[in-house]
């Protein structure tokens, strides 16, 4: 390398931005400059170009807003753009600590460049084809059930009331069997798509093997668990669900009840809550885990959250290995 082209890479300069995403538009802030873009194939094909057109090393960052900002986080990498996706819960407090007082689009897209610019930048992980399909899937199908437990809730009512005339219910019933097959059809598109793919299908098995996952909550748990990559590891599983403690300590006077963080991906955690509901009482290992607890004196939800933290724990371990499920390397039950 001449000391020209070293001095022009020393030269290079870093420019941060800021997107903040909303159904409508992209709204950019590039410190002096600020403009807004459809959030359409062709406005985001603008918005790649005028960031090419102000020089330097592209830095973004933009709120994990879920479908409106998927494509044009794809497009910004796929573009060279060095992208930062973040949690909103984090924007929030970092604006907070900038005595934010105000909140409007133009100041969010501001306070996303002074994220980027001042915090370590963590560049985002592009999913592979295969695995946005799968959370798709996977996701679809867990507003699905969350749906249909609220229409068999109303039928129940429905079915209670004198008042009500028969074709309230037979529409509910409908209702429930169409969103139903649904499900069906995606979890069959959702299993095909993990067949054609020997490492995925191999990882839906061990999840299987474990008491309490059937085809459903495995596949929601593998979804979520593909997103996180293979350079984390357990405790960062466990973060990543909001499953980590949370102390609230200060002084002699101030201690509060140690609670999880809930800082993480709720999908995961709801997708964990019923396995470990059921390997609670079903399981020899986690079973007797769980009632050890409980015989501690914690409350049934502390102990199921430790259950499920156990269970993330074997899952890195059975990925990790490529392992079935083995309880008794979680906890030694008295039986066995």
């Amino acid at each position: 390398m001449n000391k020209g082209q070293s001095g022009s890479r020393q030269q290079e300069t870093e420019v941060f931005c800021g997107i903040e995403v909303s159904q409508r538009e992209l709204l950019v802030d590039c410190g002096g400059r600020q403009r807004g873009f459809a959030n359409t194939a062709a406005g985001r094909r603008s918005l790649l170009q005028w960031l090419k057109n102000g020089g330097g090393v592209v830095r973004a960052c933009l709120e994990a807003t879920g479908q409106y900002g998927l494509d044009a986080a794809l497009e910004l990498d796929a573009a060279g753009v060095q992208l930062m996706v973040v949690n909103p819960r984090a924007v929030r407090h970092f604006a907070q600590a900038l005595l934010r007082r105000s909140k409007t689009d133009p100041l969010d897209a501001a306070v996303l460049r002074e994220f980027a610019a001042r915090m370590e930048f963590r560049r985002w992980r592009r999913p592979s084809r295969e695995e946005l399909a799968l959370v798709g899937m996977a996701r679809r199908m867990q507003s699905l059930a969350e749906m249909i437990t609220a229409e068999k809730n109303r039928l129940h009512a429905a079915c209670l009331s004198t008042a009500l005339p028969k074709i309230v219910r037979q529409q509910i019933e409908r209702s429930i069997a169409t969103m139903e097959r649904s499900q069906k059809k995606l979890l069959e598109a959702a299993q095909q798509e993990i067949g054609a793919d020997a490492g995925l299908a191999r990882k839906y098995a061990q999840l299987q093997s474990v008491r309490g996952l059937g085809a459903r909550s495995a596949l929601a748990l593998l979804a979520e668990l593909l997103l996180l990559g293979e350079q984390c590891g357990a405790r960062q599983w466990v973060a990543h669900a909001g499953l980590d403690p949370r102390e609230y300590r200060s002084g002699q006077s101030v201690q509060k009840q140690v609670r999880i963080s809930r800082a993480g991906n709720g999908r995961l955690r709801r997708a964990l809550y019923m396995p470990a509901l059921v390997a609670a009482h079903h399981d020899p290992h986690l079973g007797e885990f769980y009632r050890r607890l409980l015989s501690r004196g914690k409350s049934k939800m502390t102990a199921l959250v430790a259950v499920m933290r156990k269970m993330l724990h074997a899952i890195y371990g059975m990925f990790r290995h490529g392992q079935d499920y083995e309880g008794s390397k979680l906890f030694a039950s008295a039986a066995a």
